[in-house]
Order: C-alpha cells, then sequence, then structure tokens
C-alpha cells in the first residue's frame, strides 16, 4: 500500500446534521473568504469564474509523520492527501466547468505550503487558523488530544455561485473519489 491509498476498514461518516444549516440560496460570507490567507499569497478570486468550489478538509500530514493515535477511528478524518490530490487530477476538467477550485483547512499557511508543492497542487490552500469561516458558518469540527485540542474541520464541499450557496457536500467518502463526485454534480447542474 502507498501512503496515499486509504486503508480498507476505514469508518465511514454519517449525515449528523451538523451541516443542515447551510442551505442552498445561502449567502456565503465572501468578506471572511478574502481576508484568509493564500498559499500563493494572492487574494481569494470568486469572480474570475462562476463557479467557486471550497474543500474543507481536516489537517494533511507530513511524509515521516506520524498518524495522530485514533486518526483512523474517526469517521472521515483519513483522506486529505488523497482527496488534494483528486482534485489536482481534476484541476483542468473542473476549470473547463467553470469551476475555481481552493482547498480549505484551519491549519497555518506556512504548513500548507509545504503540501502544496509537495503535491504539485495547482490551486491555493486558504488557511481558516484563525477559525473565521469556521465559526461564521458553524461549520463541523472536531478535536484531538494529541493534536492539542486544535479545532479541525470535518470533510465538506462547498459550492458557491458568485456569493450565493449553491450545493453542499457533507459528509464526504471516500474522500480519494470526491473530486469525481464535484464533477459530475457540476455537469448535472451546468451554469444557466
Amino acid at each position: 500500500m502507498n501512503r496515499f491509498d486509504l486503508p480498507d476498514n476505514l469508518p465511514v461518516p454519517i449525515d449528523d446534521g451538523q451541516c443542515t444549516h447551510l442551505k442552498v440560496g445561502m449567502k456565503f460570507p465572501v468578506d471572511i473568504l478574502m481576508r484568509l490567507p493564500t498559499t500563493s499569497q494572492r487574494p481569494v478570486d470568486i469572480v474570475s469564474q462562476p463557479r467557486t468550489i471550497i474543500y474543507f478538509y481536516p489537517r494533511t500530514g507530513k511524509p515521516n509523520q506520524k498518524i495522530p493515535d485514533g486518526w483512523d477511528d474517526i469517521p472521515g478524518a483519513r483522506g486529505c492527501t488523497p482527496e488534494s490530490c483528486g482534485f489536482r487530477d481534476h484541476y483542468q476538467e473542473l476549470q473547463s466547468l467553470g469551476a475555481n477550485v481552493y482547498g480549505c483547512s484551519t491549519q497555518t499557511t506556512e504548513y500548507q505550503q509545504e503540501v502544496v508543492e509537495r503535491l504539485y497542487l495547482p490551486f491555493d490552500l486558504l488557511s481558516d487558523s484563525k477559525l473565521e469561516l469556521l465559526n461564521h458558518l458553524h461549520l463541523p469540527y472536531f478535536t484531538l488530544a494529541e493534536l492539542d485540542n486544535i479545532s479541525l474541520i470535518k470533510r465538506l464541499t462547498i459550492i458557491i455561485n458568485h456569493d450565493t450557496i449553491e450545493h453542499v457536500f457533507y459528509p464526504i467518502f471516500p474522500p480519494d473519489k470526491h473530486s469525481q463526485e464535484v464533477i459530475d454534480w457540476l455537469k448535472q447542474n451546468p451554469i444557466k
């Protein structure tokens, strides 16, 4: 098994209702989004393409870094790197469907920059280390004592049309196939 493969016995996350308040037609807090640091240090751009995809993930690890104890037992926690690689591998197709792509976690920009370089991500990662989006949107999260109880956003994806939520994917499983799920949705819901 290579380091990007997911174990076969991962627990499947269930819809716990923590995203039901994120409704289609709800305004997305663009002002907060534009304040978030990006790995390229360029401001977030949600107007150059008709749609913006933001996939939220708990955290990425580094090569040779120990996975936190119990990580694989948390439904939906494992798979941030394979999910990011899926969006990387389908990036051109997503753009051809009119979508910007951003990843977002509560990790620092400095930490995320290593991931962007190592995985050759053609899109920015956003740092919500100050928990601005998490708190404003009441995003679902969990903590882990081994990681100093920092807030880790549960895996979800929001599709935004200019400043309005168009769709929310939650829960997401398996994460390594999620980019194709997003592509399928975009094809079934073309921009009018």
